[in-house]
């Protein structure tokens, strides 16, 4: 007979932990790109052309990678 594996639960800190550590130079690096060629705009234009950016890179590269790498120190046994 197989032995089930323990019922493993999501933690909340440690998934916005590793969320955070990829997220934050995510972030600067837009600025870089961004900044010097909206000078000028108003910070809601700014946001406006950098919100899609950073939303597609959260779903399709953030997240996943998160996920795959961190899965261990997200998810926790019960």
């Amino acid at each position: 007979m197989t032995q089930a594996s323990p019922a493993r639960k999501l933690s909340k800190p440690h998934l916005a932990l590793a969320t955070l550590l990829p997220v934050y130079p995510l972030i600067t690096a837009i600025l870089f790109i961004v900044l010097p060629l909206t000078e000028g705009w108003t910070t809601w234009q700014r946001t406006a052309v950098i919100t899609p950016i950073m939303v597609f890179a959260m779903v399709f590269v953030v997240s996943p990678f998160v996920q795959k790498r961190f899965a261990n120190f997200i998810l926790r046994v019960k």
